[in-house]
């Protein structure tokens, strides 16, 4: 929004610079996006006194003209225009000024005459949009030499103010004036309106009938009888153009200027083309059509609502007029309509329409019911005042929805707890009366009853009248700190299934893998080729097919088809993940079956992605899979997993039953290549399967520790072991951490491999060593080292080669 300071100056005595009111309005929320003088580009013009006016000697039509704007000497100026006569006061744009239109102004010769500058129309001051008919004429008030922006008083200094969609009472200058009086203390003063009235009263001339009220709470609208519509009074039309809007008639003028000092849109009807003596407000029909003020057609839906006479619609209700009731240059009744209309219902028909207005615009923020009146008579009396004519006493009007002002319960104590800084109770009183807010006694709870002004629609609850109270006392004068917090971490929510199966999920993803997601409904055949005993199977009594005739009670079936499904695609290179539930038959259970959780993991082909700088030729195999599983297992903090060879599954050659924590969690193996040919299978096929509910009650008996970030910087040495067969890595590794190295951290695997022609293979270990509290030394390390070395060895049958 456009804020003229003068303009703000005529309601409240500010009397600092532009600055300082920009950062004050900025701290209160209404940023101050830029500060500009609309009249910039004719600062440089002045005003002229007509000494001479002669004929120019070689034109009919051109005056030569002798012209004192306050310097030495009068200066020569050609000039065309027909009004031109000694003894006028005129604006002069000398020598090297540029005007809006871009003419920079040279010293030359027109027809042989010499010519320094040029006496300006209205029209080439930018003051006005058509071609002026002669040059523009100054009041004698003005001032020879004075630059005219000064002369005619015009608002040279606008601040653009960004407005939150919650401050609606802030688009006006009104609203901000109230900002402005009760930041620096100061008066507020309204433009006194009083006018006279004759004539039948308003109410026996024009009866208004609201369809539905929701959508129109209040209209009311005054009569005006004789009036001579023509061009505003110039301080009218300054003021309007300094804030971007163009100036158009008198009647109409009033209605705009209203509607920025005051927030209150407006609308003038010609009531002669009003047909019968009855406004309505209804709701369009669908499908039915009105020309607005613009020309243009407009399809309207039953949603729209509308302004009608007795006959026809004559406006769309809060964005804009019809064409067919517009004040022309020969209306001399007026009807002036003032309503409040439902915000969403407005907000709809201009987007729909793509026809946004100033009157739209704040419509759709709301508008202040009560103040309405005020609006209404303010108009009245400057169309009174620029127009003549005469006022019917009394109004026009209907209110089937009046007003009723909110109570808002406030805290001061609350205030306080919210903010984070002590708002002391006189401070709060304070500012909340000054914002317009009613206030009654405190009460003994400490709770204050508030009833907010009608133009602040958006004060609904306690949170906003502290919103208040921190805005006027400085948000940038609280200091940041952080909040207590009071809640124990035993007092969390334990974590759903749902977001356990989500962090399952993510992990997977972030793995490399891939989701597939399967029916949970498989065929008794494709249990069959995999050995699943029958009587653990869930049959399905109306099955869709036979391939979908029993619930699943593994992942694998799923996982293989989805593999067969890829490969015949000639997508070989597989890394794909199920998480969902397996159905087994359990006769004890209320439904016959029992439904557990599942993981299934599933590798086919090349290790690595194809191209340059991945190895070729390497297909995934059992440490692909078995990393994966540590890799869950490391993620979710438990221990190390134990891996025992089993034969449980025939179509899995090898497999390894994995156990964490003496719980069973499932199976690792390769499927058998007979039963992987029946998938398409090209390269060893690997599958995982684990029983996340057991994974879950594992990791919510999990208590969360904390272990300080080492200070001192870790020792590592290397230790090669001849592993005989039988002798696993896990047991090797167990056998580290059991010998509890006072300074030991840590054992890690870091090459495995069998000399050509030996037995025993060889397993070389790298173990970290730390001191909690100091840098170790050589000496320190090899003693603990070697320690620990013959432990292992009087454990194992392992030798140091």
């Amino acid at each position: 929004m456009l804020l003229s300071l003068a303009w703000l100056r005529e309601f409240t005595p500010y009397d600092g610079t532009p600055e300082a009111l920009a950062a004050r309005l900025t701290m209160l929320g209404l940023e101050i996006e830029e500060i500009k003088n609309p009249f910039e580009a004719i600062m440089a013009v002045v005003v002229g006194r007509v000494v001479t006016r002669e004929a120019h000697p070689d034109s009919d039509h051109l005056s030569c003209c002798t012209v004192d704007v306050g310097g030495p000497a009068a200066l020569p100026i050609v000039c065309g225009a027909a009004n031109v006569a000694a003894g006028q006061l005129v604006p002069v744009a000398t020598v090297g000024v540029t005007l809006p239109g871009g003419l920079t102004i040279k010293k030359s010769k027109i027809r042989g005459q010499v010519s320094e500058g040029m006496i300006c129309s209205e029209s080439e001051l930018g003051l006005a949009e058509g071609k002026s008919a002669g040059i523009m004429v100054l009041p004698e008030t003005c001032v020879v030499g004075q630059a005219l922006p000064e002369a005619l008083c015009l608002d040279t200094c606008v601040l653009d103010v960004s407005i939150t969609p919650n401050r609606a009472d802030c688009l006006s200058v009104l609203g901000i004036a109230r900002e402005t009086a009760m930041v620096f203390d100061l008066p507020l003063t309204l433009p006194e309106v009083a006018y006279a009235e004759s004539g039948p009263d308003a109410a026996t001339q024009v009866a208004i009938a609201i369809e539905d009220p929701e959508q129109c709470p209040v209209y009311r609208a005054k009569l005006l009888q004789g009036v001579k519509v023509g061009p505003s009074p110039d301080r009218i039309r300054w003021r309007l153009l300094a804030i971007g809007q163009r100036p158009i008639s008198n009647i109409v003028d009033a209605t705009n200027y209203v509607l920025f000092e005051l927030g209150q849109p407006l609308h003038a009807f010609d009531r002669a083309k009003l047909a019968g003596s009855v406004v309505k407000v209804r709701n369009a029909a669908e499908g039915e059509k009105i020309v607005t003020l613009d020309g243009q057609e407009r399809l309207l839906t039953a949603r729209d609502l509308l302004i009608c006479d007795a006959e026809k619609p004559v406006a769309l209700a809060g964005v804009m007029g019809g064409a067919n009731s517009e004040m022309g240059q020969d209306s001399a009744d007026v009807l002036l309509e003032c309503a409040i209309f439902r915000p969403g219902a407005i907000r709809k028909t201009a987007r729909r329409l793509s026809l946004p207005s100033e009157a739209s615009y704040r419509f759709e923020r709301g508008v202040d019911q009560v103040g309405s009146v005020y609006a209404m008579h303010r108009a009245v009396s400057l169309m009174l005042e620029t127009a003549g004519g005469t006022a019917l006493p009394g109004e026009a009007s209907a209110e089937p929805k009046p007003f009723v002002p909110r109570g808002i319960g406030f805290r001061p104590a609350r205030a306080s707890l919210l903010l984070g800084e002590d708002m002391p109770e006189e401070f709060c009183r304070k500012t909340l009366t000054a914002l317009g807010c009613e206030l009654t006694e405190t009460d003994p709870s400490g709770a204050v009853a508030v009833t907010p002004p009608s133009f602040r629609l958006d004060l609904e609850r306690e949170a906003d009248l502290i919103e208040e109270v921190g805005r006027v006392y400085g948000l940038d004068r609280i200091a940041p700190k952080l909040p207590r917090v009071s809640k124990s971490l035993d007092d969390a929510a334990p974590e759903t299934e749902f977001a356990f199966w989500a962090r399952l999920r993510a992990w997977c993803v972030g793995a490399g893998l891939r989701e597939a997601v399967n029916y949970s409904f498989v065929g008794h055949g494709d249990l069959d080729l995999l050995c699943l005993d029958a009587a653990c199977r869930v049959s399905v009594a109306n099955p869709l097919s036979e391939d979908q005739n029993v619930m699943r009670p593994m992942l694998a079936p799923g996982l293989l088809g989805s593999v067969r499904h890829n490969i015949s695609q000639g997508n070989a290179n597989l890394r794909l993940f199920e998480v969902a539930r397996i159905f087994t038959a359990d006769a004890e259970a209320e439904s016959s079956a029992r439904e557990a959780g599942r993981l299934g993991v599933v590798l086919h082909g090349a290790r690595h992605p194809e191209g340059w700088p991945w190895p070729k030729d390497e297909v995934a195999g059992y440490a692909d899979v078995k990393g994966l599983v540590e890799g869950l297992l490391r993620h979710f903090h438990l221990p190390e997993a134990e891996y025992a060879r089993a034969d449980e599954l025939p179509w899995l050659a090898p497999q390894v039953v994995v156990t964490c924590c003496g719980k069973r969690l499932g199976l690792i193996g390769q499927v058998a290549p007979e039963t992987a040919d029946a998938f398409h299978a090209r390269s060893p096929l690997w599958l995982a399967e684990l029983d996340i509910d057991a994974l879950r009650v594992l990791v919510d008996g999990l208590k969360p520790g904390f272990t300080p970030l080492p200070g001192f910087p870790p020792v590592r040495r290397d230790i090669t072991l001849a592993a005989p067969e039988g002798v696993t890595v896990g047991a090797v590794l167990a056998a580290v951490r059991e010998a509890k190295a006072p300074i030991f951290e840590d054992v890690l695997l870091i090459d495995a491999y069998t000399p050509e022609g030996a037995v025993e293979r060889r397993l070389t270990f790298r173990i970290t060593y730390r001191h909690p509290e100091k840098t170790l030394k050589d000496k320190d390390v090899d003693k603990v080292h070697e320690s620990l070395a013959q432990a292992v060895l009087a454990r194992l049958p392992v030798t140091r080669p």
